[in-house]
């Protein structure tokens, strides 16, 4: 049973990785644009271009949910997403109460972990780093061949 899940992680981290891009960038896409419901607080409105923090994290938000999203430049992205959330956090929810569920800080707190989840995993499968690394895998391997084949 191990071995049978062990073969499914890579979708399964993909997965993941899909579900919170999308989710990370609707929230980015709401506060910019003011789609899904718009951005918190606004009734469905925006956030005033250039506004700090709400616009900056917004941005943050689209762009890097959007790269998370499709698995381009995963480690990065998320290591972006996390930190703009760890500020979210430590500085939006956090000096209310410590804890998330007494701070309306929840979402935060569960984004900042699940992209420092992503720096370390990776895209996993369905990617589009993963079709990158694969293709400069191809394109050394048959130098490295004619490499050793002339020793």
């Amino acid at each position: 049973m191990s071995a049978r899940l062990d073969t499914a992680q890579p979708y399964a981290i993909g997965l993941f990785r899909i579900v919170v891009g999308l989710l990370f960038a609707c929230h980015g896409a709401a506060s910019l644009f003011g789609v899904l419901g718009g951005a918190a607080g606004t009734n469905g409105g925006t956030v005033d271009a250039g506004t700090w923090p709400g616009w900056y994290a917004a941005v943050i938000q689209l762009v890097c949910g959007s790269l998370v999203l499709i698995g381009l430049g995963t480690r990065a992205a998320a290591f972006l997403a996390s930190g703009s959330m760890a500020y979210a956090y430590f500085k939006v929810h956090q000096p209310e109460t410590l804890w998330p569920m007494e701070n309306g800080g929840e979402a935060s707190a569960m984004f900042c972990w699940a992209f420092l989840l992503l720096i370390f995993t990776g895209s996993g499968a369905l990617g589009v780093d993963r079709l990158f690394t694969k293709r400069s895998t191809e394109q050394r391997e048959p130098a490295r061949r004619k490499a050793t084949a002339t020793v």
